[in-house]
């Protein structure tokens, strides 16, 4: 038996194709989305609607606090949990999302016997903020694999790809490697979601101008109203950053919209690329085939890897 990771960019389809698959299949939904886990932040992560999840259960949305944190390891942790649990119930898990470090937790697990060393940690951010840029530098010098892999500007994969390397002595991506050979037996499958360049960038752009009139600047007003401070990782999310430097009169409001649709057309750009890696995966094309279409097929492609 195995479940289906329907992997795609922002604005793909995803939460729209998996509403037309509960038209085949009792499906529930584990959300693998490092962003809609958190309280009132809903028009700028772009949650499902209540009427969507009325229709289709969605589990890991709209649990956490903004001041918390959450992890890979978290996540893999509670979508096992729930999996176990909506299988129980008769129901078919479907994990569905943009996330990539969640969907390698799920595919491959997590490195084990590398706890996270606060004060290692506290000493490389000190280091970096010393000398800025420094922490690429040296990744790229002791695993340049990881340096391709990891984003230049995410600190917090930085730190935990240095911190193996020195409490282990090993390269965080030789370790990737091995998991990725060990990833034969898991009990998950990629199902990656794609649109044409040009549909995708057009869809992004109508979200973005959707989310501003359904409140997003009001959204970060009552975030920072209700006491949470700007300097959250959760308020660092695409949308809610640049508004902030909205709120603060660094950019215009047409400023701020060019923004973050430049910047979630990027982050588009990553999740493409991090897709490109699961080269085993089963694809499907939103802007060649009908959404009707693809719901069909995958229902399906699902029902067989069950076992039914």
């Amino acid at each position: 038996m195995k479940f289906p990771i329907i992997f795609g960019p922002t604005a793909v389809g995803k939460t729209e194709l998996a509403v037309r698959l509960a038209e085949y299949l009792p499906i529930e939904v584990i959300s693998m989305d490092s962003r809609q886990i958190y309280k009132y932040m809903d028009v700028g992560t772009g949650k499902p609607s209540p009427e969507v999840r009325k229709l289709v259960p969605h589990h890991l949305i709209d649990f956490l606090d903004p001041s918390q944190n959450y992890n890979a390891y978290l996540f893999r942790r509670d979508a096992f949990r729930l999996i176990a649990d909506i299988v129980d119930r008769r129901k078919i898990p479907i994990i569905v999302g943009g996330t990539g470090l969640y969907a390698d937790a799920l595919l491959f697990g997590m490195i084990e016997g590398v706890p996270a060393n606060e004060a290692l940690r506290t000493a490389l951010l000190n280091l970096e903020r010393s000398f800025p840029g420094i922490l690429r530098r040296i990744l790229e010098k002791v695993d340049p694999d990881a340096a391709m892999r990891i984003h230049r500007n995410d600190m917090k994969r930085t730190v935990r790809a240095l911190e193996v390397h020195i409490m282990l002595g090993r390269r965080i991506s030789d370790i990737w490697s091995a998991q990725k050979k060990e990833a034969v037996d898991s009990p998950f499958y990629i199902i990656l979601i794609e649109r044409k360049r040009k549909d995708l960038y057009d869809r992004i752009n109508e979200r973005t101008l959707k989310m501003f009139k359904e409140g997003l600047v009001e959204e970060v007003k009552a975030l920072l109203h209700m006491g949470y401070s700007p300097e959250l990782d959760a308020l660092k999310t695409i949308g809610y950053k640049e508004v902030l430097k909205y709120l603060d009169k660094e950019l215009s409001l047409e400023e701020t919209i060019r923004l973050v649709q430049k910047n979630t057309r990027q982050y588009a750009r990553r999740q493409i690329m991090w897709g490109r890696r699961y080269r085993e995966a089963l694809r499907f094309n939103l802007s060649e085939t009908p959404i009707e279409r693809v719901a069909s097929e995958m229902s399906k492609l699902i029902k067989s890897r069950l076992g039914g």
